[in-house]
């Protein structure tokens, strides 16, 4: 393991925007973290860690401290009871390459999560989600290595503490953790398995193939391809995906905005929880679906999502973001969450 200094990070983040990072490494194994970390703590230097790039926003003036690369890779099956399969993975696994080869295998659970860009790493401190799935609901622990005590630790679900968007990873208590494996526990796929076809963009999908009695494989084919038909090239264009949170409010705010728009979206999440759908907010109530500003700009098929068509700076997409916050809580009174995590 090589500590490099003054290494461009722009090309490996998927929004191609930021500065430099003052020190870098690579790491392949829990040794090479262990090292690292102790570089980092030795020279009181601050730490981050980079999967796949996809959902950060570096500062053009870059990062001051110690970029760590994830590069842990490996997967293992293991066979337990019934028809479950636990799945290890290293953190440093692309994420789609993880779906697909679980479709592959027959092993339900990744299916709704494919073609969502970054590592595998990154899964479970966003929590990442898509059509109705969530990663939480299939993760049966995450490896960590603890800064704070220089060890490894495996955290069970409850210890994660996920919720939308969410998990123990983005808060002050679970700072100091770099994740190095995850465990899913999925389950051999067999005919009409409960598979979560209810959005409407599936269900169209599935009417359209003439596909009654989906497969695992039909389903990762209906995800990828609408979010193909919805999303940007990263080969063309630079963006983190989803920028914003789709919000969650109470039973009250939302019989209030349903008064405001009858047609608003929603789904129930919980007691006094309903998620609305930001996407639709921003198109039908803001009129902002291909919205731009000079290098900056909403997709103009999927507007949850913000462009760099190619030049921007990390400050440019920040202010950009901040007015189209600023235009929802004009129109609506929601004040709406990033989901893109700042970084320098």
């Amino acid at each position: 393991m090589k500590i490099l200094e003054n290494v461009a990070l722009k090309e490996l983040t998927t929004f191609k925007v930021g500065g430099r990072a003052r020190y870098f490494c690579a790491v392949k194994n829990l040794g090479e973290v262990a090292v690292a970390d102790a570089f980092a703590s030795k020279q009181k230097w601050p730490l981050f860690v980079l999967g796949g790039g996809s959902n950060i926003l570096i500062a053009g003036a870059g990062f001051s401290g110690l970029v760590l690369k994830m590069d842990i890779l490996g997967v293992e099956f293991v066979e337990k009871k019934g028809d479950q399969v636990e799945v290890i993975v290293g953190a440093g696994e692309n994420w789609d390459d993880l779906a697909r080869l679980t479709v592959e295998k027959n092993l339900h659970g990744l299916e709704n999560l494919s073609l969502i860009p970054g590592s595998v790493g990154a899964a479970p401190v966003q929590n990442i989600g898509a059509y109705g799935a969530e990663v939480a609901e299939v993760i049966s622990f995450v490896e960590v290595f603890d800064r704070r005590i220089s060890k490894v630790k495996i955290l069970n679900k409850k210890a994660c503490q996920f919720s939308y968007r969410d998990s123990v990873f983005k808060k002050p208590a679970g700072k100091n953790f770099i994740i190095t494996r995850v465990g899913f526990l999925l389950k051999k796929s067999k005919k009409k398995m409960p598979f979560k076809t209810d959005y409407p963009d599936v269900q169209q999908w599935l009417v359209r193939e003439k596909i009654s009695e989906p497969t695992i494989v039909d389903i990762r084919r209906a995800i990828v391809e609408i979010r193909t038909k919805k999303l940007p090239n990263l080969a063309e264009v630079g963006t983190a995906g989803s920028f914003f949170k789709n919000p969650i409010i109470t039973n009250t705010q939302f019989k209030k905005l349903k008064n405001l728009f009858p047609d608003l979206p929603s789904v129930v999440m919980g007691e006094n929880k309903v998620k609305i759908f930001l996407a639709w907010i921003l198109d039908k109530i803001c009129e902002l679906k291909g919205f731009s500003v000079g290098k900056v700009g909403l997709h103009e098929n999927q507007p949850l999502v913000v462009v760099n068509f190619g030049g921007a700076t990390a400050e440019e997409i920040k202010s950009f973001t901040k007015k189209i916050a600023a235009i929802v809580r004009e129109k609506t009174g929601l004040v709406i969450e990033r989901e893109v995590e700042y970084v320098g």
